[in-house]
């Protein structure tokens, strides 16, 4: 079964729902049980990188273990930020390190927050597009963004005066910087593929 991890932080209910409404059986957790059983394992949010983290506590090494044994991960959001090794939101914060890369702030001049639709050049390579065209248009609201140095990582862009990174996969492990829940059937689509990920992996 897939696990939302349930740590106190935004969109995880909404998360759950949209799961829910593609025929997705979810579980809400926070046990470390689940986290370590799980066929898929998603790490939503909607708050501050550092008070994520801190919300996250112990689960995080559970995240960590789950995903070097080849479970399929997506962060969404804030989630997805932490997917990197550390953010300089409100000081510097450890992420979970999944993904060589930082957390940085979009730069001055833009307007910030970043908040509403843009348009997403999706790479055919990268298993969470599938069935989808060349670009389309997904559900931002973030002051942050994540600078990847990863060779391994595939790298998906949103034009917002410079190419700002706006989805990563490295291996099992996914994430957008985009709320696939609220980017209507374009991100419901999204969460099939992830859906279908895990049940490729032979553990969905």
């Amino acid at each position: 079964m897939i696990i939302v991890i349930d740590y106190n932080v935004g969109n995880v209910k909404s998360v759950c729902n949209a799961f829910d409404y593609i025929g997705c059986e979810t579980k809400l957790s926070a046990e470390p049980q689940d986290i370590q059983n799980a066929t898929g394992l998603v790490l939503p949010g909607v708050a501050a990188f550092g008070y994520a983290i801190r919300e996250l506590g112990g689960l995080a090494e559970h995240v960590k273990a789950a995903a070097g044994k080849g479970t399929p991960l997506l962060g969404i959001c804030v989630g997805y930020q932490l997917l990197f090794e550390q953010s300089e939101e409100k000081g510097i914060h450890k992420g979970l390190g999944l993904i060589k890369g930082d957390v940085i702030p979009i730069p001055p001049g833009k307007t910030i927050p970043h908040m509403g639709w843009n348009l997403v050049e999706l790479p055919r390579e990268m298993e969470l597009f599938a069935g989808l065209p060349e670009k389309k248009h997904f559900y931002f609201a973030h002051s942050y963004y994540a600078d990847i140095h990863d060779r391994q990582a595939k790298i998906a862009f949103t034009e917002y005066g410079f190419e700002m990174t706006a989805s990563v996969q490295k291996n099992n492990i996914f994430g957008v910087q985009f709320h696939p829940e609220k980017s209507g059937p374009s991100g419901l689509q999204i969460l099939k593929n992830f859906a279908e990920i895990c049940q490729k992996e032979k553990r969905c």
